[in-house]
């Protein structure tokens, strides 16, 4: 595997996680994205490689869902706490302002959440957004900058 993908690695399980709310179907999706991805050996040298990546790890979460498999919305307070700084003993604030903006991406329209996700979760560049969602760049700035200000709104 290039190192250019395995860098993208971890950024394919967020987006997974992102999607199905469930770390062990993440991984696995994520799994079965890369397997997919190199099966596909025609398009490996050639194309946007990210993009492609990133689609099929979005239909494999499509399909997920059209299985019938229920999101399962339960809060891991073992990986908060892993990414909590040490020594801060105000934990409880800070896992009440993370509950409290992921309900505010929650809320946004989906468009917008995978947009935010892939910008600032995922630190993705525009042109990179645009590309795997099949979006112009000036789409996906808009989008970004409406959803911005709704979280704003919301979290005032």
């Amino acid at each position: 595997m290039s190192e250019e993908l395995k860098d993208h690695y971890d950024k394919v399980y967020r987006y997974c996680y992102f999607k199905v709310h469930n770390r062990y179907v993440a991984e696995d999706l994520t799994q079965e994205s890369f397997l997919r991805y190199f099966a596909q050996n025609t398009y490996i040298h050639r194309g946007k490689k990210l993009a492609y990546l990133y689609t099929i790890a979005h239909n494999l979460c499509v399909d997920h869902y059209r299985k019938g498999k229920k999101m399962a919305e339960e809060l891991e307070f073992e990986e908060d706490a892993k990414t909590l700084p040490a020594g801060d003993g105000d934990w409880a604030s800070q896992i009440e302002d993370k509950l409290m903006l992921q309900q505010a991406v929650a809320d946004l329209p989906e468009e917008q959440q995978e947009i935010v996700m892939l910008r600032y979760a995922n630190e993705l560049s525009v042109g990179e957004i645009a590309s795997i969602c099949g979006l112009s760049r000036f789409a996906v700035y808009r989008r970004e900058k409406e959803a911005l200000r709704s979280l704003y709104e919301s979290l005032r």
